[in-house]
């Protein structure tokens, strides 16, 4: 069972550095990393190239929704991982997540759990530093079926769903972009199509949080979400709030 890992970014280089050589140490090998870069001008491409690391390269920022697409639309994984560029995975992650994913037939999406993020994926797992994190995510990440929860929501930090998920709901919808309420959008899509979603507090990754928009201030951030809550519920005439 091949995965296909796909990391969109912008102007972090230092943040995807760290995400990958995590990804590279705690993963199988019989991986695939996919970097998208979006516009970035912090010599993200010339890494990729030295590291040999397979990239789709944007001319500008097209947001989170788009860059996650194009990467899609290339990875060759009967898996497919949708990663954020500001986090760091732990030993197992990948193997007990995929076991929640092909645990039975009807489930289409699993996602970790984190230090940050909305909603019931937020545990707290106090740490002073990464070495510390990588410490207890070793004790924390013990597959074990019977931690894992069926629920409606996974945030889009990190998730894990079948190609044939994929290809039954499409790709996701980009009237999102920049970001925010995409990963709502998907998980509904997602049930609407019969397929379930468990959160699996067997695994678990570090989250900056929010690395790209912050960047932007506070103000433009909580205008965009709010107007991505909108689009939500123009779309669905649902509160994506109530999942949370």
């Amino acid at each position: 069972m091949r995965a296909s890992i796909i990391i969109p970014t912008n102007d972090r280089l230092d943040l995807l550095i760290r995400c990958v050589e995590s990804v590279r140490r705690y993963s199988p090998e019989d991986i695939e990393i996919i970097v998208v870069d979006n516009g970035s001008a912090d010599g993200t491409i010339s890494w990729c190239l030295r590291e040999r690391i397979r990239f789709v390269s944007l001319a500008r920022n097209e947001g989170y929704p788009a860059a996650c697409n194009k990467g899609l639309r290339v990875a060759a994984g009967d898996a497919l991982v949708l990663l954020n560029n500001d986090t760091v995975v732990s030993s197992r992650w990948l193997d007990n997540l995929l076991a929640a994913l092909y645990s039975a037939p009807d489930i289409g999406m699993v996602g970790p759990v984190t230090n940050y993020a909305s909603g019931r994926q937020q545990v707290r797992y106090p740490y002073a530093d990464l070495e510390e994190f990588q410490r207890i995510a070793a004790e924390v990440n013990v597959s074990d079926p019977a931690k894992w929860i069926r629920t409606e929501r996974i945030v889009g930090v990190c998730l894990a769903f079948r190609r044939e998920l994929m290809e039954r709901i499409g790709l996701l919808d980009e009237r999102f972009s920049p970001g925010h309420y995409e990963d709502d959008d998907y998980c509904l899509r997602a049930r609407l199509h019969g397929f379930g979603l468990l959160i699996c507090p067997d695994a678990l990754i570090h989250h900056e949080g929010s690395a790209s928009f912050a960047r932007d201030g506070a103000e433009a951030q909580q205008r965009l979400v709010e107007r991505n809550y909108r689009l939500f519920l123009d779309k669905w005439q649902v509160d994506p709030r109530a999942f949370i």
